[in-house]
């Protein structure tokens, strides 16, 4: 007998402790009732009332878990706390289910935590549906490729302004790999003039028609006007890409009726935050329920953290850093680091020379769970999408 060998493993999900545990050498039985003792989650709850913060952490202390409560909540000298649930996925699942035993609004409450961790541990695999059109979600990572008509871009502006010049760049990057097109009128640089829908539809309505017939990829428009994303879904578009989530009268009505899918960006004025990504959640669920009781179909509904808009450099790679945690939510994300000035302030680089901090933050944001990437450079993220997907995923293109 050889010499012990002793290291932590690497556990984030069931289904790898599942591996595991099989690997030692256990029945399949006995496999799947211990996955859940092996992966451990750390569930942020905001706003409880002490008397359902003190039950929720004596249940999770009945477990052999614990709870993070605020100071006072024991006696209830505060009017509300924040509350952190540390357990094992079978600790927190126990503790849900005596939760819905209790008053005080707990099983509802209960139901909530139990999506969430559903959410973080089964990543359905499906084909997006985009009006005809279809690509692959949960299997790879897919590569959107950006197609800027705008004179004033921070990146590329006025470089494929001609329709002609927009159809052999479209081309060229559908070759290259892209998979959806993402084309925009208007520029999202910092200090840029904002223009009306008639003239960001006269940048963008000419390359779009003769776009739609001449390719066979999804076209998403990048766009938050109504009456722009109308005309765009008119003419045949496949996805609404909204930098402000919806917030324009009537998007969210007219999406549904066309039932496109829609990327629902998270965006604000001003980078004042109380918790980050907390906030964020909270942008996303409001965003959400309004797509949904506007008849948005869920499946359709993909989700952007923004990488700077209405972040500071070091909140753009804190998003990125946590990344995953957006996963409660449930919805595919999207990322869109491609180029971007938190980029150049790091590496101290131009616009033009920052393809290598782009495939940073896009192995970084795929590792953390983004199903998407909306780049400039295609052929080169592509290569770090597929790479980094063979050592996350474990998937291999054997076509590629």
């Amino acid at each position: 007998m050889g010499a012990n060998r002793i290291w932590v493993i690497d556990v984030t999900n069931r289904e790898q402790a599942l591996r595991e545990i099989q690997r030692v050498g256990a029945d399949a039985a006995g496999g799947r009732l211990m996955a859940p003792k092996a992966v451990h989650r750390v569930v942020k709850i905001t706003g409880l009332r002490p008397v359902q913060a003190n039950i929720i952490k004596q249940e999770m202390l009945a477990r052999g878990g614990d709870a993070a409560v605020g100071r006072g909540t024991i006696n209830m000298s505060v009017d509300e706390t924040d509350v952190l649930l540390l357990g094992t996925v079978k600790q927190l699942f126990g503790c849900t289910a005596k939760m819905r035993m209790q008053p005080f609004g707990l099983p509802k409450l209960a139901d909530r935590i139990e999506a969430v961790l559903k959410n973080i541990e089964d990543a359905p695999v499906r084909q997006l549906h985009c009006r005809g059109r279809e690509v692959p979600l949960g299997v790879r990572t897919l590569v959107m490729g950006i197609l800027n008509l705008t004179p004033d871009s921070f990146s590329d502006g006025g470089r494929y302004a001609d329709v002609e010049e927009a159809l052999s760049r479209a081309k060229q990057m559908i070759a290259e790999g892209a998979e959806i097109i993402d084309i925009g009128g208007v520029s999202t640089r910092p200090g840029s003039e904002p223009i009306s829908a008639e003239e960001e539809w006269l940048r963008i309505g000419p390359p779009l028609e003769a776009l739609i017939p001449a390719v066979d990829v999804p076209i998403s428009v990048d766009t938050w006007k109504t009456a722009v994303a109308q005309r765009a879904l008119e003419k045949g578009a496949h996805i609404v890409n909204d930098q402000w989530a919806l917030s324009d009268q009537g998007m969210a009505e007219l999406i549904a009726h066309h039932e496109a899918p829609v990327i629902l960006m998270h965006n604000q004025k001003g980078t004042l935050y109380s918790d980050l990504i907390g906030d964020m959640v909270g942008y996303f669920e409001a965003c959400v329920e309004k797509a949904l009781k506007a008849g948005v179909q869920s499946d359709k509904i993909i989700l952007d953290p923004g990488f700077g808009f209405g972040k500071t450099p070091f909140q753009n790679l804190e998003v990125l850093r946590r990344l995953s945690e957006l996963r409660s939510l449930g919805f595919p994300i999207l990322i869109g680091t491609s180029r971007k000035s938190t980029i150049g302030k790091v590496l101290d680089l131009p616009v033009d020379q920052r393809v290598e901090g782009t495939a940073a933050t896009v192995a970084v944001g795929i590792t953390n769970g983004a199903d998407l990437i909306r780049v400039h450079d295609v052929l080169e993220m592509g290569r770090v999408a597929k790479m980094t997907d063979a050592i996350v995923r474990g998937y291999i293109d054997a076509e590629g």
